[in-house]
């Protein structure tokens, strides 16, 4: 159990890191702090864009639509922490 218990909790402690640096890299080029016509910064933005994109295009087809105000990286990164932090013990016994 250990086998497939340690792999799955990585993979969710990388998509929990990826998401925070997006929505922090989010933040700073919304508030004009990071400008995306530099080339290191647009491949970055890119890159991660690439990488959640999947994640957060599922929960946008179930949310409302609530204008600019984009909350499918809050409730993805709720699901994360909590698969992270409860589900993955429980069912693998680790309480």
């Amino acid at each position: 159990m250990m086998a497939i218990y340690g792999p799955l909790q990585l993979i969710l402690s990388v998509v929990y890191f990826i998401m925070i640096v997006h929505i922090i890299m989010s933040w700073l080029i919304n508030f004009q702090v990071l400008n995306t016509r530099q080339p290191l910064v647009y491949q970055i933005w890119s890159g991660l864009n690439q990488l959640v994109e999947p994640i957060y295009r599922p929960i946008r087809n179930i949310l409302p639509n609530t204008g600019t105000l984009d909350l499918a990286p809050l409730v993805a990164l709720i699901i994360v922490i909590s698969l992270r932090q409860y589900v993955l013990p429980t069912i693998f016994g680790f309480y």
